[in-house]
């Protein structure tokens, strides 16, 4: 083999192998890229608004590493007000890589510590829909006007009398691509509408005793009657709270039949990721 032959060969190997090299590092550096883009930094504060003359002090949180516009989630608490539960619920929206807004409803972010006081507030708001409502809409005006928002992507969900809420303000018609209730009762002050444009999506327990078997039927036929998009799962043996890990203590403290169940916990978390992938 003569020798220019030779040193032809071992450049073309030193290219090759040059080549490989350089891919292997794109790679790498590729791979670092995409880790980078997948790391999840949450960033959470304290918000407030004003409406219905009250002072509300909500929680917003975001994925600061994501880049663009965003679809908004807001998050309405349970009766027991604004507390700790709600905003662990809009920090797993927004580990999804939403932005997600815990409201207040009571408004100074007032919390119940017995179920009685829970029930006069939780009634204070729903005996009052046009103040329930203009307390959803400043809410929603907030969360829209971030800018990570893109305020034409916007969507609700609910536990317990939270549910109750972004179910009523689906019946009145607000623009809403999707609702989801959580162990929500469904007797409304506002029932079905032909003005719903939410996609929605109600779990509840099929032991829950605060749910009337009559009701959720009275529903269903009232969502049918106006065509409503709409899914509803009744979980077997689940009961009233069944996505909250307080709700056994709360159940003994109080002698209310609560209860949290793990499997319909993490199903219903599946549907509502199912809901939001499909709306957004």
């Amino acid at each position: 083999m003569s020798d220019v032959k030779k040193y032809g060969i071992l450049l073309l190997s030193i290219l090759i192998l040059a080549g490989c090299k350089e891919n292997k590092s794109k790679t790498a550096s590729e791979a670092t890229e995409t880790t980078e883009e997948q790391a999840v930094k949450l960033k959470g504060e304290v918000v407030t608004y004003a409406a219905d003359s009250l002072n509300m002090k909500g929680y917003l949180v975001w994925d600061e590493n994501a880049t663009g516009k965003r679809p908004g989630v807001i998050v309405v608490h349970e009766w027991w007000g604004h507390n700790d539960y709600v905003r662990q619920r809009a920090e797993m929206l927004a580990k999804l890589g939403y932005v997600a807004l815990a409201i207040d409803m009571y408004g100074d972010g007032k919390q119940a510590a017995h179920p009685d006081d829970a029930g006069k507030f939780a009634m204070s708001v729903m005996g009052n829909i046009d103040g329930a409502t203009a307390r959803f809409k400043a809410a929603l005006k907030m969360l829209q006007a971030q800018e990570s928002v893109d305020a034409e992507k916007i969507a609700a969900i609910g536990y317990c009398f939270g549910g109750s809420v972004v179910l009523t303000m689906a019946n009145a018609g607000l623009d809403l691509d999707a609702v989801a209730a959580f162990h929500s009762g469904v007797q409304l002050p506002i029932m079905p509408t032909s003005d719903i444009k939410a996609k929605v999506l109600v779990c509840n327990g099929a032991v829950d005793p605060f749910i009337p078997a009559e009701t959720v039927a009275a529903y269903k036929k009232a969502m049918d009657s106006v065509q409503a998009d709409y899914k509803y799962i009744a979980y077997e043996n689940a009961a009233h709270s069944f996505t909250s890990k307080a709700a056994d203590s709360l159940a003994k403290e109080f002698n209310l039949p609560l209860a949290y169940q793990q499997e319909a916990d993490e199903k219903s978390w599946g549907e509502l990721q199912k809901l939001l992938s499909e709306v957004f």
